[in-house]
């Protein structure tokens, strides 16, 4: 990306609604705000972002994953998203990596949406295939290729070029796999509806596969599915189409993209406007704007709402709603996110890692009534003796 396409991202959200003039168009949004989405209302604005916790054997959830997402959804957040859940075994970052590619993954997260449902948050699943950046250690190894012999396995990508020039190159889709990909978030998300969850994104971000057929740095290929913009654009189009055709009418979905790669000749802003304009069209409900991550050496100006442009200017000009996330960390910054008509959620990770019950604290700070659970909020209102 260039230097100007970051500027005129830059200058995009100085153009976006300020507060005080949101505030008189709708004098009652805020971070603690109900949405409604088609046939879904989320209670306040507050997304728990997928986060990966590389836990799991074989793809299936556990009792870590039942407290981890139960937890957020206790402490008060509208919406919790699982992490990226593998739709192929091969599309697996990790050996640890959530699946749903089995049936037998269904029943263990049918548990964790019951009980984030029980506590009066939404439960989402986003949906994922790791490409070129699959078979992988987990971070805390050193996240390096796994070797044949630690397990690893073949990955896949638009063209074959790898992530790293160190890494062995990756096989390149055929027409075949292509459609086999397709099947498979198909046959997942019909799982994710039979598991309870309420709200599907696909992972169209983080250099992971379909970020990579959006992606002129990694997508060199010359068939249907290469070269110019629509062409680039096919695979991501193609599975929402897929998925909004059997998903109820009144069950929101989301994508999740990398609005820029950060580097010159690569996906943009400009690209992602018409990408969110395109899966506007299709009936995809809300962007969830991140960026990065398609290529290891890009120069990337993290910040304090670095990539809350992003949000803002698809919203704006592709006339969709939109999340927010990248270090927002505080309550007042995530709530003039909402208030300022950048972003409709505000999808917190990091800080909900550190802190299960950053919704409660939001409500304390927004002046509201904290919202305890039931078996929590006699004690923590009684006067100690």
């Amino acid at each position: 990306m260039s230097d100007s396409t970051v500027d005129n991202a830059s200058a995009q959200h100085a153009g976006c609604p300020s507060a005080a003039d949101h505030d008189r168009a709708f004098p009652d949004f805020d971070l603690l705000s109900p949405l409604t989405i088609r046939g879904i209302t989320l209670h306040n604005r507050v997304v728990v972002s997928p986060m990966c916790q590389y836990s799991s054997e074989d793809g299936m959830a556990d009792d870590w994953h039942l407290v981890h997402l139960g937890s957020r959804a206790v402490g008060g957040a509208g919406l919790v998203f699982t992490e990226a859940a593998a739709v192929t075994a091969d599309g697996r970052i990790t050996p640890g990596d959530l699946g749903i590619w089995d049936d037998k993954h269904i029943e263990m997260l049918t548990r964790i949406t019951k009980f984030i449902h029980r506590m009066g948050s939404v439960a989402g699943i986003q949906l994922a295939h790791a490409g070129r950046k699959a078979s992988c250690l987990p971070p805390w190894k050193g996240g390096a290729k796994l070797t044949p012999d630690e397990g690893g396995w073949d990955v896949v990508a638009p063209s074959a070029i790898p992530f790293n020039s160190t890494d062995p190159l990756p096989v390149a889709l055929d027409e075949k796999g292509i459609e086999e990909v397709v099947t498979a978030f198909e046959v997942a998300a019909k799982r994710a509806l039979k598991a309870g969850f309420k709200i599907i994104e696909i992972h169209a971000a983080h250099g992971y596969l379909m970020h990579e057929f959006l992606s002129p740095l990694s997508n060199q290929r010359t068939d249907q599915y290469g070269g110019s913009l629509e062409n680039r654009m096919r695979l991501v189009l193609r599975v929402a189409t897929a998925l909004r055709k059997l998903m109820p009418d009144d069950m929101p979905l989301f994508v999740r993209i990398s609005a820029t790669d950060w580097m010159e000749g690569g996906w943009d802003v400009d690209q992602s406007v018409v990408l969110s304009t395109k899966l506007k069209e299709i009936g995809v409900d809300l962007m969830d704007c991140s960026s990065g991550a398609l290529v290891p050496h890009a120069k990337i100006p993290a910040g304090k709402n670095y990539q809350v442009p992003f949000a803002c200017r698809i919203r704006e000009e592709a006339g969709m709603m939109t999340g927010a996330v990248g270090l927002i960390t505080e309550v007042h910054q995530a709530n003039e996110i909402v208030t300022s008509g950048s972003a409709d959620l505000v999808f917190i990770a990091r800080e909900f890692l550190r802190e299960p019950y950053w919704t409660v604290k939001a409500e304390q700070a927004l002046d509201q009534e904290p919202n305890w659970p039931i078996q929590y909020g006699y004690a923590v209102r009684r006067r100690p003796r």
